[in-house]
């Protein structure tokens, strides 16, 4: 038989309202506290990495960053062309039996060389003035991006970004002021530049010491007219792409890679797929427009015709890589893509460029 209700309902509403009220009360004063921890430490952050670049931009002046003599203005008027260096994966500070920081910076100031030597190539048919740079991530190896990593590198986060990296992307940078008019860089971070190990997502999605790294040097030519810079940034989000405006029929959609999934390490089908959706996404008008994208990550140098958007994945300065052999049974020889594009036309030509030194001249 059930049990005769004795209290009305006005009285039991009233009594069990409070204990809602009590405990919301409660859950409201430990948001507020929880809210209050995370703003702390979420400054805590900004302000960590407030100072690095403060710390750097006060050193900067005491840094001799040798000036460069312009080349000679070419002054033929044929229509020119511009080159564009696939820039990605140097992994600095990465030890593999055959791989360092000495042999990466070996490799990457030979990559410049190279440039300049398709470049003169070229202007025996017609002006090359320009040269754009685009670094597609994964220039720092990082410390903390997977377990064990801190056996496999030659140097800390702080060497990656401040010094070791600075210096490398200045050599190869200033390699090609002193040939080309102009240098134009665009840069987009890689996944190795994140932060914080296993805790990285307790940091501003735009931390990363990839941009780090691209703000450094671009402080460091503060007041060259003759090179522009572009690094994607904007507090509270990643900004993982840029599209890079060279003129009619030269939009390049340039991101690092690390967005597209690879399957039994085969990640062609994956870009296809992503390719296909960003490029309805701008046919929507919600994001850029764009003719050819520019990738790297995955250290394989591939490229493909995606409809009507012509995809280049570029290698990197790596070689030999245990990891790669025994869990994707593959590796990569250490490449980069050059390209020459011009207006109205697109991409004209392409080279792969090996750079397996035959003797090191650094």
């Amino acid at each position: 038989m059930a049990k005769k209700q004795t209290e009305s309902f006005d009285d039991f509403a009233i009594e069990d309202y409070q204990k809602i009220i009590d405990e919301n009360d409660d859950l409201k004063a430990t948001n507020r506290r929880i809210l209050k921890s995370l703003e702390k430490a979420k400054q805590k952050k900004i302000d960590l990495v407030n100072a690095v670049y403060t710390a750097v931009k006060d050193n900067l002046g005491l840094l001799e960053i040798p000036k460069v003599k312009p080349p000679p203005k070419d002054t033929r008027k044929a229509k020119e062309e511009v080159a564009i260096a696939l820039f990605s994966d140097i992994q600095l500070a990465k030890v593999t039996p055959d791989y360092n920081s000495e042999i990466a910076e070996q490799r990457v100031l030979y990559y410049a060389d190279k440039i300049i030597e398709i470049a003169r190539i070229q202007r025996k048919s017609h002006p090359v003035k320009k040269v754009c740079v685009f670094a597609l991530g994964d220039i720092v190896e990082g410390e903390l991006i997977f377990p064990g990593q801190e056996h496999l590198i030659d140097s800390s986060l702080y060497r990656q970004v401040t010094i070791d990296g600075p210096r490398i992307m200045i050599g190869f940078l200033n390699k090609l002021l002193a040939e080309f008019e102009e240098v134009d860089c665009h840069f987009v971070i890689g996944n190795h530049g994140a932060l914080g190990g296993k805790s990285r997502r307790s940091y501003d999605p735009e931390t990363n010491a990839d941009r780090m790294l691209y703000k450094i040097v671009e402080m460091a030519y503060e007041g060259n007219k003759r090179i522009n810079f572009n690094v994607p940034e904007g507090e509270g989000e990643r900004n993982w792409y840029t599209v890079a405006d060279l003129g009619e029929r030269c939009k390049f959609f340039l991101f690092h890679g690390d967005q597209v999934r690879g399957f039994g390490g085969f990640p062609w089908y994956g870009f296809g797929k992503k390719i296909l959706g960003w490029k309805a996404l701008a046919s929507a008008g919600l994001m850029e427009d764009f003719n050819y994208a520019c990738a790297g990550h995955y250290h394989t140098p591939n490229t493909q015709y995606i409809n009507d958007v012509r995809l280049w994945i570029n290698g990197s300065t790596e070689s030999y890589n245990t990891f790669a052999q025994e869990q994707l049974a593959s590796m990569g020889r250490p490449c980069q893509y050059l390209l020459f594009c011009k207006k109205g036309l697109g991409v004209t030509s392409e080279y792969l460029i090996n750079l397996e030194l035959e003797k090191s001249k650094y």
